[in-house]
């Protein structure tokens, strides 16, 4: 199987953006098989909803268009821009949504009655704690972590996306984790860990 020509692009970020502040349609349609499965990621990781992540992500994706012919190459990487225009877009939806958490018994049964269906509620079961647990962060915390374990940034682009140092990155992913492990202890065997 091979990959669409703009896929395969070895222009990096910044170039294909020039390209498309040019007129480059390719160019932008490239970055876009790139940038939005990492947006829309992000962003259904904050906000849990898929809809609305796909609105995030569109969004994002329209500030990056706009901002294109005024781009600064060298200045920033255009994942770490998006990231943060990302980030800023679903934190300011969470803060128009009511506060509640989501309860276990809240989560609808799987309506196929394939087997696996147990492994697939108790999966469901650990992703909601920990989303649940996540929500409780407070904000910083909970996007250093978020970028780091599920996007695979690294410390030094999740310094520039918070506008912190590198040491203040592992001190937010530190706190993080110990908040985490400490919301979800005694909870174990409920989600199905033994030990």
């Amino acid at each position: 199987m091979t990959m669409p020509l703009d896929a395969r692009s070895d222009d990096d970020d910044a170039a294909l953006l020039a390209r498309y502040a040019r007129g480059d349609a390719a160019a932008a349609r490239a970055l876009t098989v790139r940038l939005v499965p990492r947006a829309h990621a992000q962003a259904f990781r904050m906000l849990g909803d898929a809809a609305e992540a796909e609105d995030v992500a569109q969004e994002a994706m329209v500030r990056l268009w706009r901002v294109a012919p005024d781009w600064r190459a060298g200045e920033a990487q255009v994942t770490t821009w998006l990231y943060r225009v990302v980030s800023n877009l679903c934190t300011d939806r969470l803060r128009k949504r009511p506060r509640s958490g989501v309860a276990l018994d809240d989560v609808a049964e799987p309506m196929d009655p394939a087997p696996g269906a147990e492994d697939k509620m108790q999966d469901d079961a650990r992703r909601d704690a920990l989303r649940g647990a996540m929500a409780e962060l407070p904000e910083r915390q909970r996007l250093a972590l978020s970028l780091r374990h599920f996007d695979g940034a690294s410390n030094p682009e999740i310094a520039e996306t918070l506008g912190v140092s590198v040491e203040a990155v592992e001190s937010l992913t530190a706190r993080a984790k110990r908040a985490l492990a400490q919301a979800l202890k005694g909870r174990a065997a409920a989600l199905g860990y033994k030990g």
